[in-house]
């Protein structure tokens, strides 16, 4: 599943590819906007909102509008040169190309796409919760949303985009890792939850600006995580083997040894 610094990622390569340009043409693959035509559109900007990426335009009559796009598990836009090879993803996933002069943005697998006035992006994305790679992000807020749902395992209410913005399976695990707190534990009995959202939000602030995702220091192959990915491997503090629960698109990695159950806590199934 994408994280929230993916799609700032994927948002500033098409930023890049795209912003100030006029589109020379478009092709949308998906039968609610596929007789939508953007040629002569103006893109502005490329801007993302936890997991979500908006593409800001501006229609020739100077209407702003904004083509909003969600990853989900497996999208992914891709920018290429005119007259580059296309080798993203097969052809049958692709379900945009927007074309510039200088510029080809291709988008494969995309979810939840939608045009809409700017004015309206909330209508979109205002259930979000604080954006942790956003210039308005609100730690307070973030914890005031977290713990008015003390019932709630801290595991679900990391991934609850509602509560805070940008955090998928990957740093869930490795934060809850970190502070050595079991998947299972309620958020009531969490202790210290603004440490939490601080670290998660310092993780993701540090990986911002490139591709491979470290929450421990290395970038080398097979050393980039304490616990995710990292099944029936020995914890790299305690020795342990680690331990994976998969329901649908969420999946728990965690060393039961270093993030121990909380007295009354239901095991994992």
């Amino acid at each position: 599943m994408p994280e929230g610094d993916t799609v700032w990622n994927t948002a500033r390569v098409l930023h890049r590819a795209l912003a100030g340009a006029r589109l020379t043409g478009c092709d949308f693959r998906v039968p609610q906007l596929a007789t939508t035509d953007l040629t002569g559109w103006t893109v502005r900007e490329s801007a993302s909102r936890g997991k979500h990426l908006l593409l800001r335009l501006t229609a020739p009559d100077e209407a702003r509008w904004t083509l909003h796009s969600h990853l989900r598990m497996d999208g992914a836009w891709r920018a290429y040169a005119p007259g580059e090879r296309w080798s993203g993803k097969p052809a049958h996933l692709i379900r945009v190309v927007l074309r510039t002069p200088g510029a080809v943005a291709v988008g494969y697998h995309l979810h939840e796409l939608a045009l809409v006035p700017t004015a309206e992006e909330d209508t979109l994305v205002g259930h979000l919760g604080p954006d942790l790679l956003g210039s308005d992000w609100d730690p307070d807020e973030a914890v005031n949303r977290l713990a008015a749902h003390p019932e709630q395992t801290i595991s679900e209410a990391l991934l609850d985009q509602r509560n805070l913005a940008g955090v998928g399976n990957l740093y869930k695990c490795e934060v809850l890792f970190l502070r050595g707190v079991s998947p299972w534990t309620p958020v009531g009995a969490v202790p210290d939850l603004p440490g939490t959202v601080a670290l998660a939000q310092r993780l993701l602030a540090a990986n911002r600006g490139r591709w491979t995702q470290s929450t421990t220091g290395s970038l080398h192959r097979g050393q980039t995580s304490y616990v995710y990915g990292r099944r029936a491997q020995p914890c790299r503090r305690c020795g342990t083997a680690i331990r994976k629960e998969e329901l649908g698109e969420r999946v728990t990695y965690w060393c039961p040894a270093c993030q121990p159950e909380q007295p009354g806590t239901p095991p994992p199934a």
